[in-house]
């Protein structure tokens, strides 16, 4: 493959990159959000994927890939964009803060249903086995609960910015083929009147 690393990178060093960036986390800002802008979609469509990936990052892994699926479809919006704001605002350094959030929200919401202690001593030990019934009162059920709102907010803040950015990227875009068209034209006929005259 063109410009492969000689030596691949490691597991390691692959989750590394993963949670903090080699150059800047501002590259990687413009990174993504220039792989957004150059959807080939409409402004909607991409901006309803993002707000998709947005919403569905409150939710618990194993839930957010479902239900940006399905929104996307309900939404029409592009799945491409979805995964790429479920990826930028999703991840292991934002996790610990989306799904904390979404708990205490629903705790809130929940608040004459749920124990006044909280999640049991015993959490870790139920998540290790796994005991989805042990933990859907404690735990997931008040994180479901909380994702809604938060991710409503955050979703349809995202996709505000989206679509504007989307508008600006492409009216800028279009300026410049513009201009570039018009360079064009008004050196042919300068070019051709040069040709004349050296006849």
């Amino acid at each position: 493959m063109l410009f492969r690393r000689r030596e691949p990178d490691s597991l390691v060093e692959r989750v590394r990159v993963y949670l903090w960036p080699r150059r800047s986390f501002s590259r990687s800002l413009q990174y993504f959000s220039k792989r957004i802008l150059r959807l080939k979609s409409t402004p909607h469509s991409v901006a309803a994927g993002v707000a998709a990936g947005v919403f569905a990052s409150f939710f618990p892994v194993g839930f957010h890939f479902i239900i940006a699926g399905v929104l996307c479809w309900v939404i029409a919006g592009n799945l491409v964009a979805a995964a790429l704001g479920a990826v930028f605002f999703g991840n292991p350094l934002t996790f610990p803060l989306l799904w904390g959030a979404s708990w205490e929200t629903g705790k809130l919401i929940l608040h004459d249903k749920l124990p006044a202690h909280g999640p049991p001593e015993h959490l870790g030990e139920m998540m290790h086995k796994l005991s989805f019934a042990k933990l859907w009162h404690p735990v997931l059920e008040p994180m479901l609960i909380g994702a809604v709102p938060l991710g409503l907010v955050f979703g349809l803040f995202f996709y505000g910015l989206t679509r504007w950015g989307m508008s600006v990227f492409r009216e800028r875009r279009r300026k410049r083929l513009a201009e570039r068209a018009d360079r064009h034209a008004q050196s042919a006929p300068a070019a051709g009147g040069l040709g004349s005259t050296a006849r």
